[in-house]
């Protein structure tokens, strides 16, 4: 390698190979790719784009309705990093005005899957996690008042 030269953000051999004992090893690997890819696919509007695009095509402004809260330009960064990541495929029509079309590709396609199962996850544990929450809260107050 020539001096002056970095390493790609691939490169990742000064990481210790613990094999599949630490589950923690993707984060200790900040200049690989495992990180950047992760970081990218468990982003909320990009988990919102691919949940929303599951075996269909939605135009931009169909996909800005169906995500309460994203602005025009979080969703087109959201798009376009989706895009250069091949998880979703950007098809223009040459019509005036041009109609652009968002749609997953394969491999989106099989993000999808485990994004559903997170999902199905969420859904099954969402009554435990909000009697947690209200008991960790209770937990939290009463040691405010108790400082008092």
């Amino acid at each position: 390698m020539e001096e002056g030269t970095s390493k790609s953000p691939s490169n990742c051999e000064s990481t210790v190979d613990y094999g599949d004992a630490d589950p923690f090893q993707w984060d200790t690997r900040e200049g690989c790719e495992v990180r950047q890819i992760l970081d990218r696919v468990a982003d909320k509007w990009s988990l919102l784009v691919i949940a929303l695009l599951e075996n269909r095509r939605l135009r931009f402004t169909e996909l800005r309705r169906e995500i309460d809260g994203v602005s025009q330009r979080m969703l087109t960064v959201t798009l376009r990093q989706l895009e250069r990541d091949g998880l979703v495929k950007r098809t223009v029509h040459p019509v005036v005005p041009p109609r652009v079309e968002y749609e997953l590709t394969p491999l989106g396609g099989t993000l999808h899957s485990t994004i559903r199962s997170l999902v199905t996850w969420t859904e099954r544990h969402q009554q435990e996690i909000a009697a947690a929450r209200a008991a960790y809260d209770r937990q939290k107050d009463e040691a405010v008042q108790d400082s008092r």
